[in-house]
């Protein structure tokens, strides 16, 4: 096993600059997932821990040794692509065997670790089946066994449940998260699904223009997001942002509604006037109409089941609720809500940064 170091490192595309420059630590047998929009760079970061993308900057460290100039195949890593990458006339026991075969590990070792790893993922029944007869949540097993029969120190995963549908990337996401359990390997996994992220990772990293924004546990990224990108990134729905102006220890929403800070979180954001509110859907509470109560129009409702999503106009901006399915109301209704002062952050309104 092994945990990966990355000093200052860079990559750029010609005169375009990709990632400036990224420190950072994967702590062995850590489940790190590099998340953000398309774009951010977390491919092009993944890529080049793999070995498939040179380095332009800095310093790539796997375990001990500096990796910037060995090859892939020397690099003790194993990686499984987001279109699976089968060969399409062999068998799912010689497409797992493959890699194997061409370090010439004896038939009996290759037999015994194909075995396991097609119990680990429950595709022994599969072996001699080629790719064309298996679902899509079958072929990305196999891919994942191939990785696996390798004992490789790190394993790379290049979005590999986007080609899945909703109820097999569940499956198989819950799947990867027992594997890597299991198996107590360094794995960094690769995703624009912030879902996957808060479900699968021990830490996430989220990037943004090729730039870490926040490393943390989920919790962490949620409950104390750096910015308000991350906030806003993290979290399904999306933080609700209001623009606020302060006044003493009172917030002032555009409506006139009023909030009052304790004390303490008033006088540490000093003089600042304009700043930004994030509250998430579940931290808007219906109430009776009052003090620090906003009337509201409602919009649209989504039922789920366990709760209820409810959609409001709000100073020109659509924003979203998370109520209990016991007090859904209608669309069309005027409703009061009112903010949970406690759960909600503050941002500058001109940097973004979050403000404690």
């Amino acid at each position: 096993m092994a945990s990966i170091r990355l000093r200052a490192l860079s990559k750029r595309y010609g005169p375009v600059t990709v990632i400036p420059g990224i420190d950072l630590e994967i702590k062995d047998r850590e489940f790190v997932v590099f998340v953000g929009p398309s774009g951010c760079g977390k491919s092009t970061l993944l890529r080049i821990i793999a070995g498939l993308e040179p380095i332009d900057g800095g310093e790539l460290f796997i375990g001990d040794r500096r990796v910037n100039d060995v090859p892939p195949a020397k690099r003790d890593i194993a990686m499984v692509f987001q279109d699976y990458a089968l060969y399409p006339h062999m068998s799912v026991f010689d497409n797992m065997a493959f890699g194997l075969e061409m370090r010439n590990t004896p038939k009996d070792e290759i037999r015994r670790r194909v075995q396991r790893a097609a119990e680990q993922l429950h595709i022994t029944d599969y072996l001699e089946r080629k790719p064309k007869a298996l679902s899509g949540g079958q072929r990305q097993r196999v891919a994942m066994g191939r990785a696996m029969v390798r004992d490789p120190q790190v394993f790379l995963f290049d979005e590999p449940l986007s080609n899945l549908d909703a109820k097999l990337r569940g499956e198989v996401r819950t799947e990867i998260k027992a594997l890597a359990q299991q198996l107590q390997t360094t794995m960094v996994f690769v995703t624009h699904d912030q879902v996957e992220a808060m479900t699968m990772a021990d830490r996430i990293v989220i990037l943004k223009g090729g730039v870490v924004q926040q490393v943390g546990t989920p919790q962490q990224v949620y409950n104390e997001p750096a910015n308000a990108f991350v906030a806003s990134f993290i979290g399904s729905p999306t933080m609700n942002f209001f623009s606020v102006q302060l006044g003493g220890d009172t917030l002032h929403l555009p409506d006139g509604t009023q909030l009052t800070l304790p004390p303490a979180r008033a006088a540490a954001l000093g003089s600042r006037a304009a700043l930004r509110l994030g509250v998430r859907p579940e931290h808007l509470r219906l109430q009776a109409a009052g003090p620090g109560a906003m009337p509201v129009v409602v919009s649209v409702v989504e039922p789920l089941g366990s709760d209820t999503l409810v959609y409001f106009e709000f100073a020109g901006t659509r924003h979203v609720a998370r109520v209990a399915p016991e007090e859904t109301p209608t669309a069309g209704d005027t409703v009061h809500l009112g903010i949970v002062v406690e759960r909600a952050h503050l941002f500058d309104d001109s940097t973004g940064a979050a403000l404690r």
